[in-house]
């Protein structure tokens, strides 16, 4: 606990100060680098792999967007290097695959872009699979904490279409209120009526649907990017209707 305090102080002191955000990432090289090869399944090579650099930035960008609301850093600075390597490879790929579309394809030159198959790149497929099971693992270790299983979360899951606008209309109200995630985080409960009181919505609908806004909250405030990714197309079909 000491020890995350302590990172706390020096994460908050470099949103400030360019010279100590370098020095913190100086520090910090030697877990950078071990997330980089946690997805290279291999050690990175300095000068050499540009996926150390990615996770470098990606590092630097979880400081500059990291708060207390989000629980411990370094577990949202692996999810953000992760993420940012993640898109790197597929914007690579997706680079590569341009380059070569339109050259000739044996003696008929007919273009490349005629010859590839039309399924989904198997690899990026896979890619996006480990990442979306990596997230998933993550919420639901993180969720255990709260007392509140996968299986809870969609038992608990509100069936009408009021109804998940209601929760929505309470996701947004703590979005714009970070200090709820604050309350959550650190009493391990929902704070029922501080969001019922500032969101509008009822408190017995917030009570009947704790842990489905529970799980909402955690997603919202950890940066489970894909995870949250899907819920925003969710909510905006909810939106719409």
């Amino acid at each position: 606990m000491r020890d995350e305090h302590k990172i706390i102080q020096q994460v908050y002191a470099a949103k400030e100060d360019v010279e100590a955000a370098d020095r913190l990432i100086g520090i910090y090289m030697p877990f950078i680098k071990a997330e980089t090869a946690k997805y290279l399944k291999r050690p990175p090579v300095e000068g050499h792999d540009d996926e150390l650099s990615i996770a470098m930035i990606a590092f630097h960008e979880a400081i500059g967007g990291y708060s207390r609301a989000r629980g411990a850093f370094l577990k949202y600075a692996a999810m953000l290097i992760r993420s940012r390597l993640i898109d790197y490879s597929r914007r690579e790929r997706r680079h590569s695959r341009t380059l070569s579309l339109d050259t000739p394809a044996g003696e008929e030159d007919a273009a490349l872009l005629d010859t590839l198959p039309e399924e989904r790149d198997h690899q990026e497929e896979m890619l996006s699979r480990d990442a979306t099971r990596a997230e998933i693992e993550e919420l639901t270790r993180q969720m255990q904490e709260f007392g509140v299983s996968i299986s809870d979360v969609a038992d608990n899951c509100p069936k009408q279409q009021r109804t998940l606008a209601a929760c929505r209309q309470a996701l947004q109200y703590a979005r714009e209120n970070p200090e709820l995630f604050d309350v959550l985080l650190h009493t391990k409960k929902l704070p029922v009526g501080q969001l019922a009181a500032g969101s509008g919505v009822e408190r017995k609908t917030l009570e009947r649907h704790r842990k489905y806004m529970v799980a909402l909250l955690l997603i919202y405030t950890n940066g489970y990017e894909i995870i949250r990714g899907h819920l925003k197309q969710v909510m905006k079909g909810v939106a719409a209707k």
